[in-house]
């Protein structure tokens, strides 16, 4: 079965970007929110779940802007999933993007997962 893409997009009111990359970007910060535990050598990272571990590859990021990872047992090189930061125009929040690839039967609990592991970091910065 095919990937397709999906993003989803979280408000973070007036945290600091800076401060919300923290958490994007290093081992320390994707430990609060995401993993139970996170290591990084040589821009592949370790992620792990109840002590089982899942690999990805750090394959683009620009500082206090974006990472974007490939899981490395994924079977598309095409897939990826990617945090964004911006700042809306509108009201001056800041808003992360999360980009991500799911079959069609997965979606949903995908959808989900995202929304409630991006929950987490929310209330671990005060947002929610």
């Amino acid at each position: 079965m095919s990937k397709e893409k999906f993003i989803l997009e979280y408000d973070f009111k007036k945290i600091s970007p800076a401060i919300l990359w923290g958490f994007l970007s290093t081992p320390m910060g994707l430990e609060e929110w995401f993993a139970d535990k996170v290591t990084c050598e040589d821009n592949v990272y370790t992620f792990y779940w109840n002590k089982t571990p899942q690999t990805a590859t750090l394959t683009s990021s620009r500082a206090g802007v974006f990472v974007r990872f490939h899981w490395n047992d994924a079977g598309s090189d095409r897939t990826y999933f990617e945090m964004r930061i911006t700042t809306s125009e509108l009201t001056g929040a800041t808003m992360l993007s999360v980009t991500d690839f799911s079959t069609q039967d997965e979606l949903e609990d995908l959808k989900e997962l995202w929304s409630n592991e991006i929950e987490r970091l929310q209330r671990r910065l005060g947002t929610l």
